[in-house]
């Protein structure tokens, strides 16, 4: 311990002579263990947290795949559901969920729009979730009557006035909307207009996690219980997200023999089921739920981890130089005693020294990166809001910080311990030993080159994946559409809702500024998919030929308003939206797969829409596609119906045309909603440029963290070639005098540094272009419209990091270039 403590001190007080070499040295390496540990927290809270349940590696996700038309993760019906439980022994216990938004009213505050989860009741049990106040959900709660909120048919109008429901409200919109008064517990409030009993609260931080395409809210403010029957269901009305509990000890391929054996039956009964390819699948719901972001989390820990390797292999250079400078002091030291492990021992010591200040400075660097990675998050990256600094976090740091020391330290602090005493007592030159250890210099530079090149590959990637992005057309122009939801629930007749839905629309018209007024269910980008079955004449007589597609309720002047060109045939008008008028807009990859290179304008499709069984419908009109997933690429085909053939107020999301600042129109708009009813909520305020933002939010988030990494890593390895030229002038300086003397003009000395920088540099691409083939395959999911291989992008990232090396060379040549013949022949 004695001899530790002396080290220690040792340690510090040789750093403080050399203070310029020691910030240098904690700068640096504090840059590569934040940047490391910031990656780290997103990791841990995302991959490695468990979920916020009991005993979550029970936990499954059940999902539907119609395999012949190329449908996965679907949502089952009621009777399907119910067959899981009634089989699937291997199961502890399933539960089903779905998620929609619905107009609040307490009677009490002002109205709002709502998050509500309808819900079996045995959701929490199977979960582990806690009800905090009152009680949880009971069997008698889940009482089957009509249709459940939420309902994936859109085809029908309201049902009669329901029973009260039983609902569950969230902590925090207890705390928010009631100001945690127990005494709303046992009162009724009207959700969706209908009467709902609050019988508990639930406990604070409930969470509902789902992969982002599911389409569910994460923190529903109310739980409903479901008053479905399940047993004497539909077998095609599909809303229901299933989540099951393993039995302790069952695997996830034993569970997926059992309900393949139940799918196997469903298609052997249900010839639909056998046409439409129906499996059933069984994921572990924390894999399940990282799935997509997987990829790129882990693609942005390789990047952080190169940029903490040239982080390294920058202070072992400085290091290495150091070391060089101090040899004559290091054999003395050797000559009067010093044994090599006591050499190697007080190197070592520096180095850990040099890594604890980093990793101190990098933690604080973290604390602050992690709050500017949480604020870029997009919002398909789930658990953002636990990224933190825990103590597996912080422990993350401390071992990085050991390995860091380690990787740097080891290979000066061997060097430093081997000096070759005969040679050099007989020198006294302040530049005797920067030749020695040149060849090892050279090729941590090398590395370095290398590894900061292929992390700006990677960046040049995502920049031609975000522009082409940019670029992509998605169907409609975004541009001065203001966008929110508005819907009236409490009409019950299909005319009352007529009028309600046309004064409303001339009401927002009539504001000053807006050029036009539409509504639709839903709208491009808005994270919602309602499906619909469809064929042509073939799928009469053979129901394997239907098709799925994504199906939206329109008024009529939709597309003229979204600015979705029409490509054949016409619009919708107001003769089209009556419920007794069988008509359908479809989309242009529709029309492809429908009739290949015929007209599609007044062909009929077969379509199941709004009925249990598919209707023929006429084509009036074919519209360009509207991107609706993403803006990067085509999503599935879309169809497109009138809100009054569904029920008059069924496009509930507005879309007001403007000709500036849509935001602007906002306070009208709700004005003009309040004048009409005070107590229909006025919700989802937002441009439609919000929806392409967020929509490109992930891609965004990627190419954001990759650019400061490499930028980052190509000023480390600048640095690294100025220091190992910086270096090599100061070793041949009296060289340089000699070829001064004997008539070497400048330019020759100029080219001669120049030279030896950027043959390092183009031994680092090289490298760099081999690794970099091999590691940007992985970022294949992160790319869009490039290959992860592009020749282009490789070629001027290699000519971007020629032109930042030479500059790196750029002083040093300078420097040499302008020695004093005289005074560099002094130089010993």
């Amino acid at each position: 311990m004695r001899t530790l403590t002396k080290d220690l001190v040792y340690a510090v007080r040789t750093l403080r002579r050399s203070p310029g070499f020691a910030i240098t040295a904690i700068v640096t390496i504090a840059l590569g263990i934040g940047a490391a540990t910031a990656i780290f927290s997103v990791v841990n809270a995302i991959l490695l947290r468990p979920l916020p349940y009991a005993d979550p590696s029970r936990l499954v996700l059940v999902w539907g795949d119609m395999r012949n038309r190329g449908v996965t993760d679907f949502p089952f019906p009621p009777a399907d559901y119910a067959d899981l439980k009634r089989q699937g022994t291997l199961f502890e216990d399933f539960a089903a969920v779905n998620t929609f938004r619905a107009p609040l009213n307490d009677g009490d505050g002002e109205p709002e729009q709502i998050r509500v989860a309808g819900a079996t009741t045995n959701l929490f049990a199977v979960l582990g979730m806690k009800v905090a106040a009152g009680r949880d959900f009971i069997d008698s709660d889940g009482t089957p009557q009509g249709p459940p909120p939420g309902d994936g048919a859109v085809g029908n109008a309201p049902p009669p006035p329901p029973l009260p429901q039983s609902v569950i409200l969230s902590h925090e919109f207890w705390q928010q909307r009631f100001g945690g008064d127990r005494s709303v517990i046992g009162k009724f409030i009207d959700i969706a207009n209908q009467p709902s009993l609050v019988v508990g609260v639930l406990e604070p931080g409930g969470e509902l996690l789902f992969p982002p395409g599911a389409g569910l809210e994460r923190f529903p403010d109310a739980w409903t219980a479901m008053r479905v029957d399940f047993v004497n269901g539909s077998r095609i009305n599909v809303f229901l997200r299933v989540i099951g509990r393993l039995k302790p000890g069952v695997t996830i391929p034993q569970a997926q023999a059992q309900v393949d054996g139940i799918a196997t039956e469903l298609r052997a009964t249900f010839p639909i089921k056998q046409t439409s390819g129906l499996y059933i699948r069984v994921e572990p719901m924390h894999r399940d739920l990282v799935a997509d972001v997987r990829p790129s989390i882990l693609a942005l820990m390789g990047a952080v981890t190169f940029v903490l390797l040239i982080a390294c292999a920058n202070v072992a250079n400085l290091l290495l130089v150091r070391v060089s400078r101090r040899e004559r002091e290091l054999a003395v030291r050797s000559a009067l005693g010093g044994s090599r492990g006591r050499l190697v021992g007080q190197m070592l010591t520096e180095s850990f020294v040099i890594s604890g200040a980093g990793a101190l400075l990098g933690i604080l660097l973290a604390w602050a990166g992690m709050r500017v990675l949480i604020a870029l998050a997009p919002a398909t990256l789930p658990r953002t809001d636990t990224v933190a600094l825990d103590p597996l976090v912080l422990g993350f740091s401390i071992v990085a910080a050991i390995a860091a020391a380690a990787l740097f330290g080891v290979v000066p602090a061997l060097r430093a311990a081997r000096p070759d005493l005969m040679q050099v007592l007989r020198t006294s030159g302040r530049t005797s030993g920067l030749g020695a250890g040149a060849m090892l210099r050279n090729g941590v530079v090398t590395a370095e080159v290398a590894l900061a090149f292929i992390l700006l590959v990677g960046c040049g990637l995502m920049l031609r994946s975000f522009i082409a992005i940019q670029k992509a057309n998605p169907g409609f122009d975004a541009s001065g559409l203001l966008t929110f939801v508005a819907q009236n629930q409490t009409l019950r007749t299909p005319e009352e809702r007529d009028a309600f839905m046309q004064q409303l629309r001339e009401r927002l018209g009539a504001i000053p500024g807006v050029q036009a007024v539409t509504a639709a269910q839903p709208l491009p980008l808005d994270g919602i998919v309602r499906n619909l079955r469809w064929g042509t004449e073939k799928a009469v007589t053979d129901p394997s030929a239907f098709q799925q597609a994504d199906l939206h309720v329109v008024l009529p002047g939709y597309f003229s308003t979204m600015r979705t060109p029409l490509i054949a045939g016409r619009d919708f008008d107001a003769g089209d939206n009556r419920p007794d008028v069988n008509r359908v807009i479809i989309d242009r990859i529709a029309a492809a797969k429908a009739f290949p290179g015929q007209s599609a304008i007044g062909k009929r499709l077969f379509i199941r829409a709004r009925t249990a069984e598919p209707e023929w419908y006429e084509i009036i009109g074919v519209v360009e596609h509207q991107r609706t997933i993403t803006p990067a690429a085509d999503s599935r085909e879309a169809m497109f119906f009138t809100d009054g053939y569904f029920f008059h107020g069924a496009a509930s999301r507005w879309a007001l045309r403007t000709s500036g600042d849509p935001s602007a129109i906002a306070p009208a708009a709700r004005a003009a909603i309040a004048r009409m009813d005070p107590l229909i909520p006025f919700a989802e305020v937002q441009p439609m440029q919000a929806f392409i933002d967020r929509a490109m939010a992930p891609t965004r988030f990627a190419f954001a963290l990759i650019t400061v990494f490499a930028v980052i890593a190509g000023l480390l390895a600048a640095v690294g070639l100025y220091g190992v030229l910086s270096t090599a002038v100061r070793q041949r300086t009296a060289e340089i005098g000699v070829r001064m003397v004997f008539g070497a003009p400048k330019a020759s000395i100029f080219q001669l540094v120049i030279g030896q920088g950027l043959r390092l540099t183009a031994a680092g691409v090289v490298l760099g272009v081999l690794g970099a083939f091999g590691v940007t395959r992985a970022m294949t999911s992160m790319l869009v419209g490039i290959e992860p291989t592009d020749p282009a992008t490789f070629a001027s990232i290699a000519v971007l990091f020629v032109l930042v090396a030479a500059v790196a060379c750029w002083l040093p040549a300078r420097r040499a270039a302008g020695l004093d013949p005289s005074a560099a022949l002094r130089e010993e």
